[in-house]
């Protein structure tokens, strides 16, 4: 086809080809009404969103969860270190503690005597103990060094000595 037999057909259908050119108009008037209306809609989002919920702007709330952050981590890194010397303290403080009743004399009627270890996490601290007999009553403190004491030991207290020690 030519322009002239282009030209021909229009002329001839130049009701149907108006017809098409309107309804794409309107088509195209639709759309870009929809366009419109979203186009609003997120622009009242967006200002929503940039002013927030008491009137601050989301670029300050970011930045004052970000600083929030910031210092939540260095009260974290605080706590670590208070953990560290506490673990550190815990492990000179008594932990293991055993006691163990005894009747130092025949002629005594109960168990009133007795033998005391306390212990720290590496087996060291002190064994108390005391005998009760009629007319008086006799305590004695030993040291205990990594689950030995340089005095010799009773057998009561080498008991409550074992009993420490086994405790975790």
């Amino acid at each position: 086809m030519e322009n002239t037999d282009l030209m021909k057909f229009i002329v001839n259908n130049l009701s149907y080809v108006v017809t098409v050119l309107v309804i794409m108009m309107i088509i195209m008037y639709v759309l870009m009404i929809n366009l419109f209306y979203n186009i609003n809609y997120m622009k009242k989002r967006y200002k929503k969103m940039m002013t927030g919920v008491d009137g601050a702007n989301l670029e300050r709330m970011i930045i004052g969860c970000i600083d929030d952050a910031a210092e939540v981590g260095k009260e974290n890194q605080q706590i670590k270190k208070d953990i560290e010397d506490i673990k550190a303290l815990l492990q000179q403080a008594i932990t293991k503690v055993a006691v163990v009743r005894f009747r130092a004399f025949e002629d005594m009627g109960s168990d009133l005597s007795y033998a005391v270890a306390m212990l720290d996490s590496d087996n060291n601290g002190v064994i108390m103990s005391s005998i009760f007999g009629r007319e008086d009553s006799r305590s004695y403190v030993k040291p205990v060094t990594e689950g030995k004491s340089s005095y010799p030991l009773t057998d009561e207290e080498s008991d409550a000595l074992r009993q420490a020690m086994r405790q975790s």
